[in-house]
């Protein structure tokens, strides 16, 4: 079972630099490890990293204060646990990243139309947040749309974060007015999508070409890797092929992906274990 990092990042790591880098090594480690990875473990890989260990314990402890993540001791060793919220968002989020399906015209649409009370204005914030990050686009104040096959995730999500009272959700198909490419393309900011993926294939396309060597190698490219690419598909809903610009680089991208995963997650786990196991 891969259990490599799939929650919200910008949920779990804030403004924090080193934040989405260690929120990467519980979710891709700590899961198989009884849910646990010692801080000494933690320091030492994120060394490899290149980050020095204060400043992986200051990125931890704001992590803990935002409750990610747990202070949890084992056999006298320090640690972290990550919280369960936090375990309920990356068993959601596995399957966006390793198992999710392109939508097509087929699928229709997921309509969200909320009202939030003025006196509960950090719940309109919460719910506007959440939305974005399942990857939906703007139609109009307080409507927001969806590829249709997101309807059992987006209920899941609104459900499990206490938001489900002032939504209704509405799946069904765009009848008119107008060209629905141009919609889609005022609806989601396409040109940032692209920048995000061209920017990923700059800069793990070259690797394919000279691939790490050794175990350590693949942990120190798999890692920073994974980090960045897990964001994208919370930018990108999936939307379907036929109304996204010709020669999408989305598509490109997921393809080095999938490529990089296949052949760097078991040699940086190998390596990664070697450190869990030699240190507890």
């Amino acid at each position: 079972m891969n259990v490599a990092l799939t929650t919200e990042p910008a949920a779990l790591a804030g403004r924090d630099r080193l934040g989405p880098l260690i929120v990467t090594l519980f979710g891709l480690y700590a899961r198989g490890e009884d849910n646990w990875l010692s801080v000494a473990s933690v320091v030492q890989l994120m060394a490899d990293l290149g980050v020095e260990g204060q400043a992986v314990r200051s990125s931890i402890s704001r992590l803990k204060r935002r409750g990610v993540v747990r202070s949890d001791r084992r056999d006298g060793a320090a640690g972290y646990a990550l919280a369960e919220a936090t375990l309920e968002a990356l068993a959601e989020g596995d399957a966006r990243i390793f198992e999710r399906r392109r939508a097509t015209t087929d699928d229709g649409w997921l309509m969200a139309v909320f009202s939030v009370p003025e006196s509960e204005r950090e719940k309109r914030h919460e719910l506007r947040t959440s939305l974005t990050q399942l990857g939906f686009g703007t139609a109009a104040p307080g409507v927001w749309v969806a590829p249709g096959n997101l309807a059992a995730e987006t209920r899941r999500t609104l459900e499990r974060r206490g938001l489900a009272e002032y939504v209704d959700l509405f799946t069904g198909q765009h009848l008119a007015f107008g060209d629905l490419r141009s919609k889609v393309r005022s609806w989601w900011d396409l040109d940032e999508l692209a920048d995000l993926y061209a920017d990923f294939v700059r800069r793990y396309r070259p690797v394919l070409d000279a691939l790490p060597v050794g175990s350590l190698g693949a942990f120190q490219t798999y890692v920073p890797m994974l980090t960045q690419w897990r964001r994208l598909p919370y930018s990108d809903p999936g939307l379907p092929l036929a109304l996204l610009p010709p020669g999408w680089n989305g598509v490109t991208a997921e393809a080095l992906f999938e490529e990089l995963n296949t052949t760097l997650s078991a040699p940086a786990r190998e390596h990664a274990l070697a450190v869990l196991h030699a240190r507890g």
